[in-house]
């Protein structure tokens, strides 16, 4: 039995699952990078020095069938669908440290190596396989795994009960990997809860590895013949490694493997993945990991799916949500927004235009956006100054809302990091908003713009105490909200003059001690909209 190392390391690793190119990207595509990316910039807030991968899952004969059907060459089809996801990522501010292909001449290599790693290791051979196949879904399914679908014409077909994709009988020779051996490394891995979340996925998985059902060996090469456009088998190029197993091993070769560099962030600390490969992810991965001498990841975060209007996306219903299209509408900032907001890693999200178009303005534009103009406008700060800090804590204000408010931001960083740590999203931003909330209702009783025409020195010092109050309580907002929103955080902060060292999480603290500014550019005076209303 292998035991894992409790070792905290001062770097993380997080992933992305490989997008596969079979077609371009949608918004449950989006949603798995935002969820990655927000995860990184948690850990790099924290000061551990993180590297996020992403990329493309280029091999198997569905890619094959749509580089036809576009009249490509699989080459040329490949390099076009990667080159949408590559933009999709930049356009929402995915701050990948790699972005790795299939078809990239070191990850081949690599998958040669861990190929010859598992054979001379005995857990491979060559068997004859029969049974059900999913051309859909590129996988072998178990029988346990099936349903019958009558068709409209009376006849009766076998489908995946997973996916809903039709499966069709075979018979052929492959190479088989001896999945059935690592039963008990896989309980072993399973010990701990937090190797698979939420909870709701790690009883699921342990449920299959308990049934067994899901441990026969596993078939890891096709014939060439059957599946030309994928990696050959090393010394036998009558086969082609399954795809699943090529795509799996990205995560080792995004970090340089076969090279030794890969250790530096090996294993992963966190990998996104959507519940439909949970099993490629939950027992393959891990298994083949193990069989190569490898640790498996530390955890697996497991999200649901999208519907779009409570129906199920697909490209028959004409309703698949290209994230290029719902940002002409949003913008990147509200989308990215509204995807980590609205969705629960353990159940179905919904996408729906009206709700966006309700959550951003209520939110962004008038929780967040009012709050900073009001505190920043010209009326009230005609110089965009921002306060000393320390005169928010001499009980100038004394009322019930400037009181609520400072208790409200004491609490906020430590609810918004057990939230961060359970992949809460939805939560880190209601304990946001309930501070702006707060901090809004401590302004509606001040009436900064009140004090400022009375003029005398007491209401000049209270007006600098709302102020100071204000500002920091968008300060520390932003702050935490900067792995969900980064580009709008960022930019807020920008105008508070917070420099980038001091954009950590350790800053997320209330501060009694925060600088004042003399003031802001006269450009950025005249720019305080933060998120214009969507109309």
């Amino acid at each position: 039995m292998r035991s894992y190392s409790n070792f905290q390391r001062k770097s993380a690793f997080v992933s992305t699952p490989i997008f596969y190119v079979n077609a371009g990207p949608h918004i449950g595509h989006l949603y798995s990078a935002a969820m990655a990316d927000a995860v990184a910039r948690y850990n790099k807030m924290l000061g551990l020095e993180t590297f996020l991968s992403t990329g493309t899952d280029e091999h198997g004969n569905k890619v094959r069938s749509a580089a036809g059907l576009n009249n490509l060459s699989p080459e040329n089809y490949c390099d076009e669908i990667s080159t949408l996801f590559r933009g999709m990522c930049d356009d929402f501010d995915i701050d990948y440290s790699k972005f790795i292909r299939t078809t990239d001449k070191k990850h081949q290599q690599g998958v040669y190596k861990f190929w010859a790693s598992l054979q001379n290791s005995g857990h491979l051979y060559l068997g004859k396989y029969s049974g059900w196949y999913c051309v859909s879904d590129e996988a072998f399914v178990l029988p346990s795994d099936l349903e019958d679908l009558k068709k409209p014409d009376g006849s009766t077909i076998k489908i995946s009960s997973a996916s809903g994709n039709p499966v069709e009988w075979m018979e052929e020779e492959n190479y088989k990997f001896r999945l059935s051996s690592f039963q008990d490394d896989l309980r072993h891995w399973l010990k701990d809860e937090k190797c698979v979340q939420p909870l709701k996925y790690h009883k699921l998985l342990s449920n299959w590895v308990e049934e067994g059902s899901c441990l026969e060996d596993l078939s890891v090469s096709r014939p060439a013949a059957r599946a030309p456009w994928a990696i050959p088998v090393p010394n036998d190029h009558s086969h082609t490694v399954y795809v699943w197993l090529d795509a799996l091993i990205n995560y080792l070769t995004v970090l340089g493997y076969p090279d030794d560099d890969y250790k530096k962030f090996w294993p992963p600390k966190i990998q996104v993945i959507g519940k439909d490969i949970l099993k490629f992810h939950g027992v393959y991965w891990p298994a083949f990991l193990i069989a190569a001498g490898m640790e498996p990841p530390r955890t697996i975060l497991c999200h649901s799916h999208w519907t779009v209007n409570d129906e199920k996306m697909s490209k028959s219903k004409g309703n698949v949500v290209a994230p290029s299209k719902a940002a002409e509408m949003f913008t990147p900032d509200g989308l990215r927004y509204f995807l980590l907001r609205e969705a629960v890693p353990h159940s179905d999200a919904n996408y729906n235009e009206e709700k966006i178009r309700k959550i951003l303005n209520a939110e962004l534009a008038d929780t967040l956006g009012n709050l900073f103009s009001r505190c920043m406008g010209r009326a009230v700060n005609p110089r965009g100054a921002t306060p000393e800090a320390s005169i928010i804590h001499k009980d100038i204000l004394g009322t019930e809302e400037a009181k609520n408010l400072v208790e409200s931001l004491h609490r906020l960083p430590g609810t918004a990091q057990s939230a961060y740590q359970d992949f809460n999203f939805h939560q880190v931003v209601d304990a946001v908003m309930n501070s702006l909330r707060c901090a809004n209702k401590m302004i509606e009783h001040h009436k900064p713009w009140a004090l400022v025409k009375l003029n005398d020195e007491k209401s000049m010092t209270q007006l600098e105490a709302v102020l100071a109050l204000g500002l920091e309580s968008v300060r520390v907002s932003a702050l935490i909200l900067l792995p969900i929103v980064p580009r709008l955080a960022h930019n807020l902060l920008s105008h508070l003059d917070i420099p980038m060292d001091s954009r950590q999480w350790i800053n997320t603290e209330f501060s009694r001690t925060g600088r004042a500014t003399e003031g802001i550019q006269e450009e950025r005076l005249n720019n305080l909209i933060l998120f214009k209303r969507i109309k």
